[in-house]
């Protein structure tokens, strides 16, 4: 994370002074910061977060700082604040049933890493903060676009998978049907 991301993300923090201060003391320290002045997140559960931040990212859409808590299994989307009814509009527009999903708006908390986490920590940056985000009308249309088409990508993989299984579920069945002598 960059200086300018440090300072944006501090500034949210109801005492951005403390937060910058705990910061310099250690970078890895995850810190609660109020969710609805600065910006918005949006929360699934890892697996579709994983898929739509992939695809996000794959298509070169707008979107912004994205964090994972590995402990709770979720992935975080920040958008800019007071994004809900057009996160919203957009998820009842798009084809396809939305994953379930925490809007976390004005009176809510996420705790967000430090500015230099290790791999073993619980929280961590797919995309950091460089900087202020730049206001963009078309990020929560992205995220809501790209959150049902993951979910979608997903159901299809699993009825896949249960349709046609691994070699090796595939090969236990055989043998257990297969005859004894032979």
């Amino acid at each position: 994370m960059t200086t300018r991301g440090v300072e944006w993300l501090s500034a949210a923090a109801d005492d951005p002074m403390e937060c910058r201060a705990k910061w310099a003391d250690d970078p890895r320290a995850p810190f609660a910061l109020p969710v609805g002045r600065f910006f918005d997140v949006v929360t699934v559960e890892q697996r579709v977060g994983l898929e739509t931040f992939d695809q996000l990212l794959r298509h070169g859409l707008p979107f912004g700082p994205v964090v994972l808590d590995h402990k709770a299994r979720r992935v975080g989307f920040f958008l800019t604040s007071r994004s809900k009814e057009t996160f919203k509009r957009c998820l009842a527009e798009a084809e396809g049933a939305p994953p379930p999903y925490r809007y976390l708006g004005w009176g809510s908390v996420v705790v967000v890493p430090g500015p230099m986490p290790l791999s073993g920590d619980r929280y961590q940056w797919l995309r950091a903060p460089t900087r202020r985000p730049v206001a963009n009308p078309l990020r929560p249309v992205a995220l809501a676009t790209m959150l049902v088409g993951a979910a979608d990508l997903l159901a299809r993989v699993d009825r896949y998978s249960e349709r046609y299984p691994s070699p090796a579920a595939l090969a236990i069945h055989l043998d257990e049907g297969a005859p004894a002598d032979a």
